[in-house]
């Protein structure tokens, strides 16, 4: 059984809805409601923890009877679990929806199992509708969900030959202003923003989000610095709006002497998404650890080498890899062009 046209374009619709909704402890989800013919009923979006979820949203928009024989159409599939509200595969049940078509099913250990409810109550279930989609737009909530820490982007920019700074250290700029704005809007994305004390004491960075015109962007993130250099009394980021985390930077992927890890850390003050921006040396600490869930190089056509001394500034470090044998292989996702610099998405392959 596959989704028809409409009911496809009907997912698209709500995967926009799904937008709408904060992003947060709980995961965006838009839904649809589409008549026996085809025509759109109603339609619904999650508005946060506490408020209906996007199903009973739009039922919520019907007279009492109105969604019978409707086709319900989700970015996720119905929760079957009793939280601040009740469960979504009971509200469209008793609703009298005919057919339910969604995009994902829900990794939740207590709220997942409505598809399997909807069917047992004699309603036709169609998953995997614009699954790699719906899977985008929640990758951090379902990063969460499955390994119960926050999604890590590792970013990072370099030169064609593989260098992040001169040889004297200096890395402003490698890349064009197209590229640094692209990374301000992703830092707008993210919940925290990671770097190293090597990377705030060479560049005094302020780790906020800002739009071309120097103006901040509504969301900021968090800034971490990790490090066990101390943060000057008049650096940059001690003016961010946000207070600053700082941390030692050891053991990224397991418990520290000092209590939990800072994945788990951060996953418990509400972060979702972290933004990692360097240097080489925490990069390649998170990517030897196995946290990064998606990497943007931004490639400058420029070349840096090496200095007459031999000093070098390579845009990674030590990643564990000895031999060929145990390259870390990544699945390319994207190349974008930014003015004059590439920018390339890859995910490691155990995670693509």
């Amino acid at each position: 059984m596959s989704a028809t046209d409409r009911e496809q374009g009907a997912m698209r619709r709500a995967l926009d809805l799904a937008l709408q909704g904060p992003r947060g402890v709980n995961p965006q989800v838009g839904a649809v409601l589409l008549s026996a013919s085809g025509e759109v009923l109603a339609e619904g979006w999650h508005r946060g923890a506490g408020t209906a979820h996007a199903e009973v949203d739009a039922l919520a928009k019907l007279p009492a009877g109105g969604a019978r024989g409707a086709t319900a159409v989700v970015t996720l599939e119905p929760c079957n679990h009793t939280g601040r509200t009740g469960p979504c595969a009971v509200a469209l049940i008793e609703a009298g929806v005919a057919r339910v078509v969604y995009a994902l099913d829900d990794p939740g250990e207590a709220s997942a199992g409505g598809a399997g409810r909807l069917r047992a109550a004699g309603v036709d279930v169609v998953s995997g509708v614009l699954a790699d989609e719906s899977r985008q737009l929640l990758d951090s909530w379902l990063t969460v969900q499955r390994l119960g820490r926050p999604h890590v982007t590792v970013k990072w920019a370099q030169s064609l030959d593989g260098r992040a700074a001169a040889a004297d250290g200096t890395s402003q700029w490698i890349t064009g202003p197209d590229a640094r704005a692209d990374v301000h809007r992703r830092r707008a994305e993210a919940d925290a923003i990671v770097v190293g004390t090597g990377t705030l004491l060479a560049d005094d960075p302020a780790l906020t989000a800002r739009r071309p015109d120097g103006t901040l962007y509504p969301h900021q993130p968090q800034p971490v610095i990790l490090g066990a250099r101390s943060v000057p009394d008049d650096a940059a980021v001690r003016r961010h709006p946000r207070p600053l985390l700082h941390r030692d930077g050891e053991n990224l992927g397991g418990e520290s002497e000092n209590g939990p890890s800072l994945m788990a850390e951060l996953r418990d003050a509400g972060v979702h998404r972290v933004f990692v921006e360097g240097g080489p040396t925490i990069a390649s600490a998170f990517l030897r650890a196995g946290l990064a869930d998606e990497i943007l190089a931004y490639l400058a056509p420029t070349l840096l080498g090496a200095g007459a001394d031999g000093a070098d500034r390579p845009a990674l470090r030590v990643l564990g890899v000895d031999t060929i044998t145990a390259q870390r292989r990544l699945t390319v996702t994207a190349i974008e062009r930014l003015g004059d610099d590439l920018l390339i998405v890859a995910h490691p392959k155990e995670t693509a």
